[in-house]
């Protein structure tokens, strides 16, 4: 009997793994009319920026005599600088102390304001709620100039014309602020944790104090910001409640010096029209100083509503 050895068959060898693709970035996707709009925004925010800085470092004959947008043969910053705040014995100094006074507690108030009120209307139900809110609804359409004159009239009735109050507490009203903090309290503040923060106890100004506030920190932020930046450049309520120009903020003060630029006025001299221009780069730092150090707390704002939850 014959025996067949059984033949070795070859094993074919495992499949080399499949290299993943290589994944490819999607192409960037750029419109050409958009990027024209943009870089206009940008010229149209930027450029009276770039021409204050240049014309601050310029005499008042260069203003006239050189090109706007680049310097002259001679530059004076410095000079300027110090031209500024020893014009008239310094009041530039007390004009700057005052606008930020003005601003400084007109912003707190008002954002404190704001939020307190914009909570109240987002978290309770009360008999006229909603005509409450279209009355502030209604209120952002008015224009502030247009009280003025009444606020005015109402101030002088009270004697607190030619006050600092009489600049204060109108910029403490801020309808816009408060339909802001409204809207962003109805979803920044979960009702679950009110609910929680009353079972355990709490009343209901510790709740705001404790809980809410925090919470609310980016939006009382926002509406600080705008509010400073309100009343900081706001021109024609300070310029019909004060007379003392001791009292006068730095929009109204550079106006007077402005004006005695042109006119000749007691008092002026040929580099006033220098000192104004200077004046006003000095106005915009602590602005610009005030935005980059809050500007984290809006990028937190964003971040926290860009989670889903």
């Amino acid at each position: 009997m014959t025996t067949t050895t059984p033949t070795a068959t070859a094993v074919p060898a495992p499949p080399e793994q499949a290299r993943p693709a290589r994944t490819r970035r999607p192409r960037a996707r750029r419109s050409t009319p958009l990027t024209i709009a943009m870089l206009a925004a940008l010229a149209y925010f930027l450029l009276p920026l770039c021409w204050l800085l240049i014309a601050s470092t310029k005499s008042t004959q260069d203003l006239f005599n050189t090109f706007g947008l680049w310097f002259s043969h001679a530059p004076q910053l410095l000079a300027n600088v110090k031209a500024t705040f020893t014009q008239d014995d310094g009041v530039f100094v007390h004009w700057l102390l005052n606008t930020v006074l003005y601003a400084g507690v007109s912003a707190v108030g008002a954002a404190l304001l704001a939020t307190a009120g914009g909570y109240g209307f987002a978290k309770f139900r009360f008999r006229g709620d909603r005509l409450a809110f279209n009355l502030v609804l209604g209120a952002v359409m008015i224009p502030t100039t247009a009280l003025a004159i009444p606020t005015y009239l109402l101030f002088a009735k009270a004697g607190l014309v030619n006050t600092p109050w009489a600049v204060i507490l109108p910029s403490l009203v801020n309808p816009f602020g408060l339909y802001l903090m409204r809207i962003y309290a109805a979803d920044a503040v979960p009702d679950s944790l009110l609910e929680a923060a009353r079972i355990d106890g709490a009343g209901e100004a510790r709740i705001f104090f404790r809980i809410a506030l925090r919470l609310l920190g980016p939006g009382l932020v926002t509406v600080l910001l705008f509010t400073l930046v309100a009343t900081w450049n706001n021109y024609f309520l300070p310029l019909i409640m004060l007379n003392d120009p001791s009292l006068y903020p730095i929009t109204v003060g550079l106006a007077r010096w402005a004006d005695q630029a042109q006119n000749g006025g007691a008092g002026a001299s040929s580099d006033m029209l220098a000192l104004v221009v200077t004046g006003s780069l000095i106005s915009i730092v602590p602005l610009v100083a005030a935005f980059l150090l809050l500007q984290r707390y809006w990028q937190s704002g964003l971040a926290a509503g860009g989670v889903k939850q």
